[in-house]
């Protein structure tokens, strides 16, 4: 089948490296991939070489320059689909999908797949499919290779940091650190530099930083998405932000803590409690002040690590296996699709 994916760039990265996954998911199962992106710029780092099956495509602002739209169009995080599309669409009526964000509030799983009626615009009368990915059974899943587990089993950490340049000394730990620039950081640092450390920082959450105590500070630039992946594989413990890198430091079975996204409205606290909830649903946890020290929801004096990171590692891998054994969220697209094939139009020749 042949797929379009839409995609506009709000901020930062995480939006166009989530429809970067899932358009690199849909290949690696067969599929053909036509990525519309109004800024496609940070591709030159998050993907530098071309990937077989996918074409990138300007956002069509005033024509729809090609001849037919695909079996299945998505737009992503509620970007709305151009007039130009959206009459086309209204000629030959695709499978249509609404890509939600990532959250384990209780309403993604009443609303996943509901199907919407479109009021207004060229395409009044159709329908479009919410589609909510999640962490539990009953959500739209997660986005995950197919080889991931080999591909991790087969992983050489020690080749992959000299690549990178990257020389941790003898008993030191490897932290990345990938967050937005209100992040408590310092705080971070001093709990860190108790013990050996070398901290990554990625792109320029680095910068400012000071090593202090038994802390080193190596900044790296934007890696592409594979390279990222590998190093939170090599890492002892993962710092991320926003929906792709954080959803790549689960499958990497690490400790971690989540910088998540900040609403003026607030509802980043419910999003973050929600996730907290299922993954240590237990209320007294410092786990949960961790991260909600990290993220401005409790005082930055619970900012604690523990003794050791070490303790973190079952929980993680624990998690990991029960992501896992979840269809991912591509899987469930591809059967979905399959399911409903009778509203699909036909591959352009």
């Amino acid at each position: 089948m042949l797929w379009d994916l839409f995609c506009r760039v709000i901020d930062n990265h995480g939006d166009l490296g989530v429809t970067l996954r899932l358009a690199r998911n849909l290949v690696e199962r067969g599929q053909q991939v036509r990525l519309w992106v109004d800024d496609a710029r940070a591709l030159a780092w998050m993907a530098p070489a071309p990937s077989e099956g996918i074409t990138i495509h300007a956002w069509p602002e005033s024509e729809w320059p090609v001849a037919a739209v695909g079996d299945v169009v998505i737009e992503t995080f509620g970007c709305e689909l151009p007039e130009p599309v959206q009459a086309r669409l209204a000629r030959t009526p695709p499978l249509w999908l609404n890509l939600e964000y990532l959250s384990a509030e209780p309403y993604t799983l009443r609303s996943h797949r509901l199907p919407s009626p479109v009021m207004s615009g060229p395409a009044r009368g159709l329908s479009k499919t919410f589609w909510y990915p999640g962490f539990v059974p009953g959500s739209g899943g997660l986005l995950r290779e197919k080889d991931l587990a080999q591909a991790q089993a087969e992983h050489d950490r020690a080749a992959f940091l000299t690549e990178l340049e990257l020389q941790p000394r003898s008993g030191e730990r490897l932290v990345s650190l990938f967050c937005y620039p209100h992040a408590p950081r310092q705080a971070l640092l001093d709990r860190l530099s108790a013990e050996p450390t070398l901290l990554i920082g990625m792109g320029n959450c680095a910068e400012g930083l000071v090593a202090r105590g038994q802390l080193r500070i190596q900044p790296l630039p934007w890696l592409d998405q594979t390279t990222y992946d590998r190093l939170l594989w090599s890492c002892d413990f993962n710092v991320v932000r926003g929906e792709d890198s954080f959803v790549r430091a689960q499958w990497a079975g690490k400790p971690m803590l989540w910088h998540i996204y900040r609403q003026d409205d607030d509802a980043h606290a419910a999003k973050l409690k929600a996730y907290l909830d299922i993954r240590w649903p237990d209320r007294t946890s410092p786990v949960r002040r961790l991260w909600q020290a990290w993220n401005g929801l409790a005082p930055v004096t619970e900012l604690d690590l523990p003794s050791s990171l070490h303790s973190w590692d079952e929980e993680a891998m624990n998690w990991r296996g029960e992501l896992g054994r979840q269809t991912d969220l591509c899987d469930q697209l591809l059967a979905f699709a399959e399911d409903t094939s009778a509203g699909i139009g036909s591959v352009p020749g």
